[in-house]
């Protein structure tokens, strides 16, 4: 008897957790090109890092399925005044631990994330202050009107404050020279998943949260996450059966997986934009054959550079035409897009080396292009390109490819040591106004949080103090218009295209690909 109340109680305790038996546990089998390099959500605003931990950590204000904003840890918000914001929190939360989520936490983790040490401050930088009225309240204040902080929020994901405090990671670590604390390699939120186990660039599995607020039915089970580099590799895996979703199919093998049986090919237009950026603050070019002068910091020079690619060959031979070709920071999706200011000025390498030559270098310079090898489509192969076509006109580029950690860690604060570099940029808010504040704004901390060239200009600065203030659509858009064509004069950013999300699954498996590039495992069915 004894023994048969035992089994009842087991079988209670699964149904209660959702704990079933391995034999009939849903398992998500799901191979990536390259890990997140912390588990830290303030210690890098990368997509592929949010994007694993928006499945642990949550904000307090989510996005669905289509993007669209719903209540997440917050049941509901409301501006009450032009620079205040109340937030009312979902009762009855709590953390993997079993311990209650309350506005403590919320108020902790505004702190944490505006550390000097976080670089994800630029999505609180409106805020200058907080309070918590009741254990479920929030009200919010900003320094300025701020009518999209909304949208900001999204990706700002709450931490709980006793287990921070427990682990001593009250400020997040900086990922320079192999910093780390407790909350780099281990995670503890309210979403839909918990990491039970973490292998760093190797392996990561994350088992369903019993304890989570929402509905969870349909979810796996299980997800294993594991780190396939070499992009055949990651295709044969897929082909094999090994796994059921591989991201960062290459654009070569695009076709062959959707013409596998049993694949399915899932392609859709990203927002992010590939972009090169250019030192132009310091006096003297790191990894240069210049020495005592700094090229970049001569317009000149910045448009020779646009003037010497030909980013319409790169994106239909280095791509395979899974690219668009585009002269503004933003693309079509993200609030103020103008098609009337996307035209890039074709190639022209003879009127490159007459800049070069007006700029006082008749026979050109040498430098470092950093790039990293596996992190955007084809980033290492762009970056070939680029420099083979830089190299033509005079401007003698060698390429620095290496692992993301690798470059985020060098070409990032606080060192930015870098003089010339390809990123790639996604806002998280899907407007203009967020790639102005963390690419175009004078560095100081908090703004310009991903300016690692140091450009700086009083008037852009004044214009995007403007746009965060303004709720008007028209005068908005203008003003975000007006900014953009200041970036395009100043050859401020060589804009190169938006690239394509590629990803092979089995037909067997339904995700939606969102044009952010997150991957929302809440939404993830398996079907037999």
């Amino acid at each position: 008897m004894r023994r048969r109340l035992g089994l009842a109680l087991l079988l209670a305790f699964c149904v209660a957790t959702g704990r079933v038996e391995a034999g009939t546990a849903v398992t998500l089998r799901w191979a990536v090109e390259a890990d997140a390099v912390s588990l830290d959500p303030y210690t890098r605003n990368e997509t592929a890092q949010l994007s694993l931990l928006g499945n642990v950590y949550e904000p307090l204000i989510r996005r669905a399925a289509d993007l669209s904003l719903e209540p997440g840890l917050a049941d509901s918000w409301q501006q009450t005044a032009p620079t205040t914001w109340t937030f009312h929190l979902r009762p009855g939360v709590v953390w993997q631990d079993g311990t209650p989520f309350t506005a403590a936490d919320v108020l902790f983790s505004l702190r944490r994330v505006q550390a000097p040490t976080s670089l994800m401050h630029a999505i609180t930088a409106s805020i200058s202050g907080a309070a918590a009225p009741d254990p479920l309240t929030v009200v919010l204040d900003t320094a300025t009107p701020d009518p999209i902080l909304p949208q900001e929020l999204t990706t700002w994901y709450i931490m709980a404050e006793a287990w921070a405090q427990a682990h001593r990671t009250t400020a997040p670590a900086l990922l320079v020279n192999g910093q780390e604390d407790f909350a780099t390699r281990h995670a503890m939120g309210t979403g839909p998943f918990r990491i039970v186990l973490r292998d760093q660039d190797h392996r990561t599995v994350l088992e369903r949260n019993p304890l989570w607020w929402d509905s969870a039915e349909g979810v796996p089970d299980r997800v294993e996450m594991t780190v396939i580099t070499a992009p055949t590799t990651r295709v044969a895996a897929l082909e094999s059966g090994e796994v059921d979703l591989a991201t960062d199919i290459p654009p070569q093998d695009a076709q062959y997986v959707a013409r596998s049986a049993g694949l399915k090919l899932l392609s859709a237009p990203e927002l992010r934009t590939i972009f090169l950026g250019m030192d132009q603050w310091r006096e003297e070019l790191l990894n240069s054959d210049v020495k005592g002068r700094n090229p970049f910091r001569d317009p000149r020079v910045r448009q020779a550079v646009a003037l010497a690619i030909d980013e319409n060959a790169i994106a239909a031979r280095v791509l395979r035409g899974r690219a668009r070709p585009t002269w503004l920071l933003w693309g079509p999706g993200v609030v103020g897009y103008d098609a009337a200011l996307d035209h890039r000025p074709p190639p022209d390498p003879a009127r490159a080396q007459a800049l070069l030559a007006e700029a006082g270098y008749p026979n050109g310079f040498g430098l470092t292009l950093d790039c990293p090898n596996d992190r955007y489509v084809m980033d290492e192969a762009i970056c070939t390109a680029i420099a083979s076509m830089l190299t033509r006109v005079g401007i003698r580029t060698e390429v620095n490819a290496r692992p993301k950690a690798r470059f985020f860690s060098d070409i990032g604060p606080p060192r930015y040591a870098t003089s010339f570099y390809l990123l790639g940029w996604t806002p998280p808010t899907y407007d203009a106004h967020n790639v102005l504040l963390n690419l175009a704004a004078t560095r100081d901390g908090v703004r310009g949080a991903i300016n690692y060239g140091g450009f700086s200009d009083p008037e852009t600065d004044r214009l995007i103090d403007r746009i965060g203030a303004t709720a008007d659509p028209a005068p908005r858009l203008a003003l975000i218009a007006e900014a953009a064509r200041r970036l395009q004069a100043a050859f401020a950013y060589i804009p190169l295209h938006q690239q394509e999300l590629l990803w092979g699954a089995k037909t067997t498996l339904d995700v939606p690909q969102s044009a952010d590039g997150f991957l929302q495992l809440r939404f993830a069915r398996i079907h037999k």
